[in-house]
């Protein structure tokens, strides 16, 4: 299980060239959707290889979160090489999550093609 979610260590120019497969996820340790999703969205994420995942500590006025238009948590968003892909917003099983991991799947092999 991944630890806690942390306060912000990035800002968008920064979240915006990240390399590679990247979930930014959004929530709070508080918050009883975010400890509801966990295991889902741990079991959904299990299989993505070279993946890097960043739990991000999210409330109001917090730039990150505002930058993206997160409004419920917890929100994840997909990225390939700094450009969001796809996100799920409160995922309440790991199927919820399997579309937004097929389009970060497909987009990373379309990189490695060229």
């Amino acid at each position: 299980m991944q630890s806690g979610y942390l306060p912000e260590t990035i800002d968008r120019a920064q979240a915006d060239v990240l390399p590679g497969l990247v979930v930014l996820q959004f929530g709070t340790d508080w918050c009883g959707y975010c400890r509801a999703a966990e295991p889902h969205i741990e079991r959904a994420l299990a299989g993505v290889d070279g993946l890097t995942r960043i739990l991000i500590e999210d409330g109001k006025g917090r730039p990150l979160g505002r930058s993206y238009r997160v409004k419920l948590w917890p929100t994840l968003v997909f990225l390939v090489d700094g450009a969001e892909v796809a996100r799920v917003v409160r995922p309440w099983s790991a199927d919820d999550l399997a579309p937004a991991v097929s389009v970060l799947q497909e987009r990373a092999a379309q990189a490695e093609r060229g």
